[in-house]
């Protein structure tokens, strides 16, 4: 097992865990950047932080992590 799956697989262990917290952490990022460009991107932002969710839904194979 090499390092990229070493990783990969503490990353999925910390996304089930704890998914909820992760998601409210990329959800305050998105908000605080929002705020910072003066709400200009806001449409940006948000596909972002959706992407960003998504992907670490996706990463244990089931969408049930990320609310």
């Amino acid at each position: 097992m090499g390092f990229l799956d070493k990783a990969k697989g503490k990353l999925t262990k910390a996304v089930d865990q704890h998914g909820d917290k992760i998601a409210q952490g990329v959800d305050k990022a998105a908000e605080a950047v929002d705020k910072k460009t003066g709400r200009k991107h806001a449409d940006k932002i948000a596909k972002g932080r959706d992407k960003a969710k998504d992907a670490l839904d996706r990463l244990d194979g089931k969408n049930d992590d990320i609310p």
